[in-house]
Formats: structure tokens, sequence, C-alpha cells
């Protein structure tokens, strides 16, 4: 795991390599946020399977629990009593696996696109997701042959482990499209899709923690939200979230008595989107003062 330390300022502070984890894109992996005072330290990580972490796109030892034990090495290391956790989509589930395994280790939480990881989400993301974005679906079923299309998960996890990049990279390039012309409100110029390196550590990594059923146990995160819920939370939810739909994290606000949900009514899933980006930039500027 690779991780970048700033200030508020935005500066950079700090970099170092100090342990293993996995995933993605953004904010997909949590963010450790802890406060001094009215500073924030943010520590952002990319992901083994990712940006500069070595071995690219590898699937082994690579399960929730691996990452939640990656999380708090990473605590213990940087010697922090307790942080702030930020994620979104898969960061989303990340966060509340590891704060539910870790409630003592946790000030709080900011969470967008919420994903919990349970079948009928991922039977959304596979199957459904193409009700709104036929032309999307559409294209990501071509690229299978005909008798492989009734489970689409399956065969592309085998193309995307596949050693062969012949293989694996117009997989991971089919895959990563499909989910980024769904993630947003609006025609981006970065709906094509994620190219190269990004796509395959995109495509393995999603494929392989969906066929795993994300190594939790089915509605686990919502049965056990009792663990964290004296602790603060802001939820950010696109309300044009077709990846990860907004009842998701309606069920998780009714859970949580003081978590605050908050719906940006012209986005989607993307945390780029203006509105959902000033809502995160204004719940983490909110959780100074409710840290104190």
């Amino acid at each position: 795991m690779s991780v970048t330390a700033t200030r508020s300022t935005g500066k950079p502070v700090a970099t170092e390599t100090v342990c293993r984890s996995s995933f993605c894109m953004a904010d997909r992996v949590p963010v450790l946020q802890p406060f001094t005072g009215a500073s924030l330290i943010r520590l952002t990580t990319t992901s083994s399977s990712s940006g500069r972490s070595r071995p690219h796109g590898s699937t082994d030892a690579n399960t929730t629990q691996h990452l939640v034990a990656d999380i708090e090495k990473l605590r213990a290391h940087l010697n922090l009593e307790s942080a702030l956790l930020f994620g979104g989509s898969w960061g989303s589930t990340l966060a509340l696996a590891y704060g539910q395994a870790h409630p003592d280790r946790c000030q709080g939480f900011v969470l967008r696109g919420v994903f919990t990881g349970r079948q009928r989400e991922l039977d959304w993301f596979i199957h459904d997701m193409g009700r709104i974005f036929p032309e999307a679906r559409k294209a990501f079923l071509e690229f299978l042959p005909p008798d492989e299309r009734n489970d689409p998960a399956q065969a592309y996890y085998r193309r995307l482990i596949d050693p062969d990049p012949s293989v694996h990279m117009p997989a991971a390039s089919s895959w990563s499209s499909y989910e980024s012309r769904c993630s947003s409100l609006m025609p981006s110029r970065d709906s094509g899709g994620t190219g190269g390196s990004g796509a395959l550590s995109l495509g393995r990594m999603e494929a392989h923690y969906f066929v795993n059923r994300m190594f939790l146990k089915e509605n686990q995160l919502l049965d056990n939200v009792a663990l964290i819920q004296h602790l603060p939370a802001i939820i950010v939810q696109g309300r044009y979230d077709i990846v990860c739909p907004t009842e998701t994290a309606h069920e998780l606000a009714a859970r949580w008595p003081i978590a605050e949900l908050n719906i940006v009514p012209d986005a989607g899933h993307s945390a780029m989107e203006s509105g959902t980006r000033t809502a995160l930039v204004a719940a983490t500027e909110r959780f100074k003062y409710i840290i104190g």
C-alpha cells in the first residue's frame, strides 16, 4: 500500500510504503483522516493492485479480511490512536468492515455511493444496471460469446485472471467501460472507462470480489451497524446513482440514528460530479468541528 499524507492545505507532508492492500479508483480505498485540533492530516492510500503498488493486479491474499488487517496495520504503523474513515463505493464497504472490526479506532465516517456487498447489489451491477443504460449493457454482454452471457461475472473473471495480456486486457477494458458509462448523471469525457493498467486493476479486483461475494456474509455490514452506530457519520449519495442505488444508503441510515444522509439531487455515482464533490469537501470540513 502506498501512502501519501497531506495537510488540510493540500500540500504533501510525507510519503512512504508500509503494507499491502487492494483495489483502485479515487476514493475506493478508505482514507484515514486523523484530526489534531482544527487541522487535518489526510492519509490517502493507493492499493497493491494499482498505481505504484506491486504486484500489480494480484489477487493473492486479497480478501476483505486482509484489507481490514492492512488498514489496522497502517494505523498502528503511523501511531494513530484513531481516525476518520472516508470511502466511496467499495471504499464505503471497506470502511464499514474496518469500523465494525475496530470501532474503538474510528472517530467517524464519511461515506459515498454506499455499497454493502449483498447479493442483490452484486446482481444489480451485473444484470440490472443495464436496464437504465442498455447500450452499455449490450456492449458488456456482446464482448462474451453467446453461451457465456448468462453468468457474465464468472465469464469475465476467467478472462481477467488469465495471465495472457491478449486475453485479460480486452476484458478489463470492456468491464471498465461498462461501469464508467453508468457512473455519471451526464456523459463525460471519462465515460469510455479507465484504460491500460487502471482498467486491469479495476476489472480484475472487482470481478475477484464479486465472484467471492465480497468475502462477507450476506447482510453482514447492515446487521452489524450497532457496533458503530454511536459514531458520527455523513453519507453522501447521488440521487441518480445507478451503480450503487440510493436505497442502500437509506437502509444504512435507517439503522444508524445519528448518521446524516445527504442526497445530492443532480449526481450519479461518480465522486467527481460537482454536487457530490462539494458535499464531500463540506462533510470533511464539518468533521473538524464534530470531532474537535
